[in-house]
């Protein structure tokens, strides 16, 4: 278990491990990961769940209250209800994005894939995901799960950070590389 402790560390990899191995032990990872994905969209489309996880004039009561109405909501029960109620009740919600990350990675690290973030100016098509998630594995030899961010200030092209190795192949970059290729001769 010492490769985990290099995936993931810190308060929230403490609590991802740790999320990991009970849904490990209770063969519910795909479960449980179904149910964070549920989570982590709603945190990323409701600004008023970020604020709720992250704002600390809420107290543990209140955040354990509103999060268990919110699980309601969404559908997610079992381990994964009762793991964010700890959270909750630990005023750890904070960092519960981080704790999601975490056990993303710990699960992509079990089943021998490899994680890349990628970011793009517009959404992609199914087409293009499946480009991309081949290309990454004629890259890496491995099958690479991504997670899409879109950001339309990078105006066209993509970034892809996998692990420690960052390419970017962005419009924006390339046009202020221009640029300055522009000043150095003029």
């Amino acid at each position: 278990m010492a490769g985990k402790d290099t995936i993931v560390s810190g308060m929230a990899g403490r609590y991802a491990t740790a999320l990991f191995d009970l849904a490990k032990e209770e063969n519910a990872v795909d479960a449980v990961s179904n149910d964070l994905d549920t989570i982590s969209k709603a945190l990323s489309t409701s600004e008023d769940l970020r604020r709720l996880t992250k704002s600390p004039v809420f107290s543990s009561e209140e955040q354990a209250k509103a999060m268990g109405a919110v699980l309601d909501k969404l559908g997610v029960g079992g381990l994964t209800a009762k793991f964010v109620r700890l959270v909750a009740a630990n005023r750890r919600l904070f960092a519960l994005d981080a704790m999601i990350k975490g056990f993303r990675a710990l699960v992509a690290a079990d089943r021998g894939v490899t994680t890349a973030e990628v970011t793009v100016a517009e959404e992609l098509t199914a087409g293009r995901r499946d480009e991309l998630a081949q290309a990454l594995k004629d890259i890496t030899g491995k099958t690479v799960d991504f997670d899409v961010k879109v950001d339309p200030k990078i105006l066209g092209g993509l970034i892809v950070r996998l692990g420690s190795r960052m390419v970017d192949a962005s419009l924006k970059t390339k046009l202020n590389s221009i640029k300055l290729a522009m000043k150095e001769v003029g």
